[in-house]
């Protein structure tokens, strides 16, 4: 009896889901013409998407020669399906979606042999064993292949989760024999 809400409570949103609503990202790719964007966007809207960010890189071009576009989305998880059903519906091309359900983005750097140690498998690890999916990546070997590179990698990660994947990370590094720097934090954190 003592778990019972007390009166008024259930109407109340829980803090940690803000009302039942979760961050997803979507990784589209569109034509590079007028309204495209404004035509990919419409069906998050009228599905029940609210529009957190939308990462827009009109330079750079998917192999079929289109333009990648990352939206940051919350929604109720029931809806979401109803979003990307939106979006196909209205013909827009889907790079991924469905798998993502990140509310926190981690910067890191990783430096030492990255190319030598197989950059890839070393992404491809960070997204299995950290749980996160990499957003962006910059890499720096002034040395050549053979050398020390850094690179920068930006991560989306489940919210509440920053310690664990970086524990994971962390473990990868060890592994492969490369530094992490972990990022700063700042203000009230």
């Amino acid at each position: 009896m003592g778990d019972a809400p007390a009166p008024g409570d259930e109407d109340e949103p829980d803090a940690e889901t803000d009302g039942g609503l979760r961050a997803y990202t979507v990784r589209l790719e569109l034509v590079d013409e007028p309204g495209e964007l404004l035509r990919a966007l419409a069906p998050i809207a009228d599905n029940g998407g609210n529009l957190l960010s939308i990462h827009h890189e009109r330079g750079n071009i998917t192999p079929r020669g289109h333009i990648p576009v990352e939206v940051d989305l919350e929604c109720p998880p029931d809806r979401f399906d109803d979003v990307v059903g939106g979006l196909r519906d209205a013909g827009v091309n889907i790079i991924q979606a469905g798998a993502e359900h990140y509310g926190e983005e981690v910067n890191v750097v990783l430096v030492g042999h990255l190319v030598e140690t197989d950059l890839s498998d070393t992404l491809s690890r960070i997204e299995d064993e950290a749980d996160a999916a990499v957003l962006d990546l910059s890499l720096a070997a002034p040395d050549g292949t053979d050398g020390v590179a850094s690179a920068r990698a930006r991560l989306a990660i489940d919210s509440g989760r920053s310690e664990e994947a970086l524990t994971a990370i962390r473990s990868i590094g060890t592994d492969k024999e490369l530094t992490v720097v972990e990022p700063l934090l700042g203000g009230d954190a």
